[in-house]
């Protein structure tokens, strides 16, 4: 067995496809289900160097079912200083297994088996690091990248592969636009346990500005317009074509270097369940946000869904937005607070009758159904009459010409909508 001198292998991570995949049949068969390649050939390059064995010459060690040579390898292998850290070993054994299972010669589960635990925790950005991460792109493309990735919570190999066609119809016109994934495009790539699994995701405001400028920018440097079967990222150089994974990553090297933020596309994904946990979404919500699996759920997912879970997701947009330290408001955003005002208003007098918190009414109305909340409402109504406001007259959505006269009976301005009208409100 040799140890790994990483600084000494001629292979590196750059090169690793094309001077060493390319020689092993076996390894582009199993490259062909791996997302990260590049990351996972490397793995398995160091465990063939360590072992001085060829990729046919490890799976031949399994051409007896019974042999366990193969597993007493790779536990050598867990055992030993191989000369690499532990999070580079720990991602090798997996590589290796994942080799050997597919191309359907199995290991047995114990065999490789080793815990890893991160010394340091992950890196979460803040706003601050992303707004200086922003400042150093130098083009429309690089822009778009990094809001889109970090309102959507997109992977990386995903962002590649990503067409117009996965954006919604007209999505120019939404404040905050759905970007439908297939099962083939995400994790697992809706093979076993990942079949029909969807990524139904948006992108804030901000997100959608840059992809408009980008995509106009990149019209007028190929000189034609973009199909809805192009990709959405492109060279910025002559010949322009689909920037791949390998050029995404070089995207994402020059701004780190640049900018001096160590950074990553996977750190967008902690960024954006960071933002859904505090507006307190359903955890199945926040799982389809990010193309993970959820128990239970129909596929295709459903346009009333989708508008559900848009309407969650604005919640969230400030706390996503970064470049600007003011956060984007669109007219739907308002009017959805002003929606839940006007809930909060016609639900307080029920709290107040029976002296519980707005909160609970809503649990409430969730667990004894409409009939209770039709009754209660009603009984509000009939004893408010004794100087207290009607459910019927608290509130009133007027024209600004009514407003003074209203004022004068009594009322107050509650909110003023996006047309224009006035909420106004009895004080008394």
């Amino acid at each position: 067995m040799r140890k790994i001198d990483r600084s000494q292998l001629e292979i590196k991570q750059s090169n690793v496809l094309d001077q060493w995949v390319n020689q092993h049949p076996e390894v582009v068969r199993w490259l062909g289900k791996q997302q990260r390649k590049a990351f996972c050939a490397l793995n398995l390059y160091f465990y063939c160097y360590w072992s001085e064995k060829t990729p046919a010459e490890l799976l031949a060690l399994k051409d007896n079912p019974a042999s366990k040579e193969a597993e007493n390898l790779l536990d050598t292998f867990v055992a030993s200083d191989v000369g690499l850290p532990e999070s580079t070993k720990f991602a090798a054994t997996i590589s290796v297994r994942s080799f050997y299972k597919w191309n359907y010669r199995d290991l047995s589960r114990g065999a490789g088996v080793m815990s890893f635990q991160k010394k340091k925790p992950y890196w979460k950005p803040n706003k601050d690091d992303l707004r200086k991460v922003y400042r150093f792109c130098t083009n429309p493309r690089d822009r778009s990248i990094i809001t889109q990735t970090f309102s959507s919570a997109i992977a990386k190999e995903t962002l590649s592969n990503l067409k117009w066609k996965h954006l919604e119809d007209e999505w120019e016109k939404q404040d905050v636009p759905h970007i439908g994934l297939p099962p083939q495009l995400i994790k697992g790539h809706g093979v076993g346990r990942y079949k029909g699994v969807e990524q139904h995701t948006f992108i804030t405001p901000e997100a959608k500005r840059d992809l408009i400028e980008y995509k106009a920018w990149i019209e007028q440097k190929i000189g034609r317009k973009l199909t809805s079967e192009d990709s959405v990222y492109w060279t910025t150089e002559e010949p322009y074509k689909p920037l791949d994974y390998k050029g995404l990553e070089g995207v994402i090297e020059r701004l780190q270097k640049s900018s001096g933020v160590n950074f990553s596309l996977h750190d967008a994904r902690r960024y954006v369940e960071t933002a859904l946990e505090e507006i307190r979404i359903s955890p199945n919500w926040a799982r389809k946000i990010r193309g993970r699996k959820v128990k239970g759920e129909e596929a295709p997912y459903s346009r009333p869904a989708i508008e559900q879970l848009r309407e969650k997701y604005r919640e969230a947009v400030p706390l996503l937005e970064f470049t600007s330290e003011k956060p984007t408001v669109t007219k739907e955003m308002i009017k959805e607070e002003v929606s839940k005002m006007l809930e909060d208003e016609k639900l307080k007098p029920i709290a107040d009758k029976y002296h519980i918190t707005i909160e609970q009414v809503k649990v409430m109305m969730r667990t004894k159904g409409k009939a209770w909340l039709d009754k209660a409402l009603k009984e509000t109504g009939e004893t408010a009459t004794n100087g207290g406001c009607a459910m019927h007259n608290c509130q009133r959505v007027v024209s600004e010409s009514e407003l003074e006269n209203l004022l004068a009976e009594g009322y107050r301005v509650a909110a003023v909508l996006p047309s224009g009208k006035v909420v106004v409100e009895a004080t008394a």
